[in-house]
């Protein structure tokens, strides 16, 4: 039986980080384990740079969406677009989009920020596909929306980068909703995520990087990308106690099963 490969749920190697080397980099994938990539979309811009990214990559595959902190620049035309993005053969969710409080403090902006959350959790439903959400110092309203969607059915969904307690995790994963886990398990002051880790079901996690963003140990601080999640998978097996292998084969059915069940 052939080694499973690693399925990264969220990168964004559109980011100029990666201007010197994408391609070189994006080459070298599949011979150091990682099989199949989501590239996320946070701006405006990426919309386009995912989709060129999808074309280019038979292994990269797309979520369309506009993150929080640009939600003051969504209009009808841009979730037009991401409409049409998700039209697209390989697009697999509508992300990352969400809240975000931790830079904007006013209350207008958190208006307009879950007015465009819940715009984009509309076209997931009406597209029926899976959501990632990006949720930070927004616990309460995150959860608020995304339960009200879900109880009027929904596709399935990913709260992206998991930031919060193993409350809130239970929250989520009794809407069998997925917890995206990337490098920050492997810190050793991520009391609360290891917790969070121990406690869900390694059938409602997915493995992600966050590229480039959010290095794991041993390269915290540097550019990220899905190399290290070998680093991720490795912390998550020594917290339930099984193999880094069978975190790769369960996180990549996992993936597999709700962002290409549908494809």
């Amino acid at each position: 039986m052939s080694k499973m490969q690693i399925f990264e749920t969220h990168a964004h190697y559109d980011d100029e980080a990666f201007d010197a080397d994408r391609e070189s980099l994006l080459g070298s994938m599949n011979e150091n384990g990682i099989g199949k990539i989501v590239n996320a979309c946070a701006s405006i811009e990426s919309l386009d740079d995912t989709a060129h990214l999808m074309e280019k990559y038979p292994f990269i595959y797309g979520a369309f969406g506009i993150h929080p902190d640009d939600a003051d620049k969504v209009t009808e035309e841009v979730l037009d677009k991401i409409r049409r993005c998700c039209d697209l053969e390989k697009a697999v969710a509508v992300g990352e989009i969400g809240l975000d409080y931790y830079w904007h403090k006013e209350d207008e902006e958190h208006r307009i920020q879950k007015e465009i959350f819940c715009a984009q959790m509309e076209i997931a439903r009406e597209k029926k596909m899976p959501f990632m959400v990006h949720s930070r110092e927004a616990a309460q309203d995150t959860l608020d929306i995304v339960k009200e969607y879900i109880k009027g059915g929904m596709y399935g969904g990913i709260i992206h980068c998991f930031s919060y307690g193993k409350e809130m995790a239970r929250e989520y994963l009794n809407m069998g909703l997925y917890l995206g886990v990337g490098g920050v398990v492997t810190f050793k002051n991520a009391r609360k995520l290891k917790e969070v880790v121990e406690y869900a079901p390694l059938e409602q996690i997915v493995l992600e990087t966050d590229s480039p963003y959010l290095s794991p140990e041993p390269n915290r601080g540097k550019r990220n990308s899905s190399l290290n999640l070998k680093f991720v998978a490795a912390e998550i097996g020594r917290i339930k106690g099984v193999e880094a292998e069978q975190v790769i084969a369960v996180t990549a059915e996992n993936a597999e099963r709700l962002l290409l069940g549908r494809k």
